[in-house]
Order: C-alpha cells, then structure tokens, then sequence
C-alpha cells in the first residue's frame, strides 16, 4: 500500500507539523497459529493486501477508513493465513457498501474507521468466524496485555508478510500517548496507544487490537519513521467510542 499512504501523507502535509505513517506489519512477533484469528480480513485491492480488517457480524467488516483514500473499491479475504496459497478454503467477498465515519476526512487520523458491508452473508466455520466488539463507553485500563495481528512489513521499509503474523502489546495510559503525540493529533476520547518488544508496521492498518476475546481498537496510525517507535507510539481508534454509529450501520445487530 505504498502509494496510497504516499498519497495519503502527501495530504497531511499541509496540516502537520510532523506526519504519522499509515497501514500501521508485525514487527518482533511470531507466527500465528493458522486459522487461531478466524476474525481476521484481508482487504484487499486488485487481489493484492493493502489493509487488514476484522469480521464483526455475519455481514460486516470492521477496518481504518483511511484503507479507501485511494482505493474506492476493495474486496476481502477471510479465513486466509498464507495469502499465498488458494488451498485454505479462504473466502474472497466483494463490498456491497462502504460506510466511512461521517466525521473523517483525509486531512487527518480522527475518526478512523470504517464499516464494509459484505455481498452476502459470511458462511461462518471453525476457519472464519466474527469476534465481538466493546460496550460503549468502555475502557482498557493501562498495563493491560492485548494483541495486534497482521500481514504487514516486519520491519521498517522491509518485507511484508505472506503469513499472518502476531505479537503481544501493552496498553498505554492516554495522557501519555496524548503527551508523545498532541492533542492536535491524538484524542483520549476517540483514541488509544500501545507499546512493547513488537508491534505494528506499514500493511496493518484497520487491524484490531484485541484485549481477551474482544476487539477494542482499529489499528490506524504511527511514527513515520520507525515501526513500533518508543517515541510515537502506535495509535488506535477506540471501538468504545462509536459503538451507536456502529449499531446505526448495522442495524442494531452487533
């Protein structure tokens, strides 16, 4: 997804007094089990990964809205963990509608997040299967052990990954993320922030953060300098915060 977040950052300039890269791969982590993460969405362009995405209902993929700056048509892979192999018995399904946050606009990272509505409904199996998503107005207490998951570089400016890779984070305490990032460009309300040994990098946007068994956060932005920077840490969309915007999309059946 090189020239869309090129295009994307390009956007930015004029509004940033630094930028944030976008499609925030693993970086320090290790393979998934195959199949472990059944919620997990290749989104897709031309049949090749530009973003991840997580299935929230038999209908509905949940990913970064900025994943459709400069691709007003995607398609999603579920049930995959090598894109490579066409064996696995994963799912291509074509997008029957794109549902952006009102609120989002491509001059900044507020308001990230993105509903796909499937073709069809998603024949579930022990490959594919939705998780669930936050109460509104909830919260993550800081220190809390989650999980991010992806296809993305495995390091800065390197190799993307064929295998689904994942990694273990920390939860950060928001006053701090909004001291490392600012409040022109981190919102405690809207937002959140990890950190660890490993993290995300360019190709995992619009992946979950997953605390237990449910989705908290949209992966959405981070340093555009180093993957899984100490300074700028990477910043999530908090699911919490949209959950009637959610339930308006969806009609009510998350």
């Amino acid at each position: 997804m090189t020239i869309i977040s090129l295009l994307l950052l390009a956007s930015l300039l004029p509004h940033l007094t630094f930028t944030a890269h976008v499609n925030v791969g693993i970086v320090n982590g290790k393979e998934a089990t195959p199949h472990s993460r059944p919620y997990m969405v290749s989104v897709q362009v031309k049949e090749r990964h530009t973003c991840g995405g997580f299935l929230i209902s038999d209908r509905f993929v949940m990913t970064a809205a900025h994943c459709l700056n400069n691709s007003p048509v995607v398609t999603v892979v579920l049930g995959a963990h090598d894109l490579r192999k066409k064996s696995e018995n994963s799912v291509r399904y074509k997008v029957d509608s794109y549902h952006q946050h009102p609120d989002y606009t491509e001059a900044s990272f507020f308001n990230d997040i993105l509903l796909l509505k499937l073709d069809r409904i998603v024949r579930l199996n022990d490959n594919i299967k939705w998780i669930s998503i936050p109460a509104e107005g909830s919260d993550i207490k800081a220190g809390s052990v989650c999980s991010v998951a992806g296809w993305g570089r495995l390091e800065t400016n390197g190799k993307k990954s064929d295998h689904l890779m994942e990694t273990d984070v920390k939860v950060m305490n928001n006053t701090e993320c909004e001291r490392k990032w600012g409040k022109n460009y981190f919102s405690t309300s809207q937002m959140m922030c990890v950190h660890g040994n490993g993290g995300s990098c360019d190709g995992d946007s619009g992946g979950p953060l997953v605390c237990g068994d449910t989705a908290v956060g949209v992966t959405s932005f981070g340093d555009p300098a180093r993957c899984n920077s100490p300074k700028q840490p990477e910043v999530y969309i908090k699911i919490s915060a949209y959950i009637t915007w959610i339930k308006k999309i969806t009609g009510n059946i998350i």
